[in-house]
């Protein structure tokens, strides 16, 4: 957990030097696109062969906190700590001696993600960028009624966002695209082998903050 902890003394620090640190608070929708090809999957104990692919990856929800650092008149530190939640689709053929079945079934995760990133002002238009963590929290999936399919997520994994953003008086709109270091899917087991897709995630973010105080 290295990262929230730098990301705690990197705000104790602001706080204790900058009279002009500004608390907000910011909520939005995340779209997630993970292109990916189907996975062939064995069948184990009871559990048939599977055909797997994402058949829709639905739209989330993302709130929670940021904290502006001014650096001159340009330049701000923003971290961030947001909770996002994010459901994904599979389609899912059981391939069985009596014939092909096909059925949807659903995943559901959330997680605490906390960037860390760089705002450079033009005016009232803001371009940002920078690293953030995703501290797992929860998950839920119908493939769990799989015997042979078991969860493994990392408690820790990273990523980035680029984005604009305009300033109007405190309210923040913010546009976002979100890389992914992990591949989607690699928290998937079965028979005790990963299966991962062949893309990593990525996520369009679309948010609206506002900022406290003056």
């Amino acid at each position: 957990m290295k990262l929230p902890t730098l990301i705690t003394l990197l705000l104790l620090c602001s706080l204790t030097l900058s009279a002009q640190v500004r608390l907000g608070i910011r909520a939005g929708l995340v779209n997630l696109n993970v292109p990916s090809s189907p996975n062939n999957i064995p069948g184990g104990g009871s559990s048939p062969e599977l055909n797997l692919d994402v058949d829709e990856a639905q739209f989330g929800i993302q709130g929670g906190f940021v904290l502006q650092i001014p650096l001159g008149e340009k330049w701000i530190v923003q971290p961030e700590v947001i909770f996002n939640s994010n459901r994904v689709d599979y389609e899912v053929e059981e391939l069985r001696s009596s014939g092909a079945v096909s059925k949807v079934l659903s995943e559901k995760y959330q997680y605490l993600d906390i960037p860390l990133l760089l705002h450079y002002r033009i005016g009232a238009l803001r371009l940002c960028g920078g690293p953030l963590g995703h501290v797992y929290i929860n998950s839920t999936s119908d493939l769990l009624a799989y015997e042979n399919y078991e969860q493994r997520f990392e408690d820790l994994t990273y990523g980035y966002q680029i984005g604009a953003g305009l300033d109007i008086w405190n309210i923040m709109l913010d546009v976002r695209y979100q890389g992914n270091f992990t591949r989607f899917g690699d928290h998937m087991y079965f028979n005790e082998q990963r299966y991962d897709f062949d893309q990593r995630p990525e996520r369009l973010i679309f948010s609206l903050g506002l900022l406290l105080g003056k």
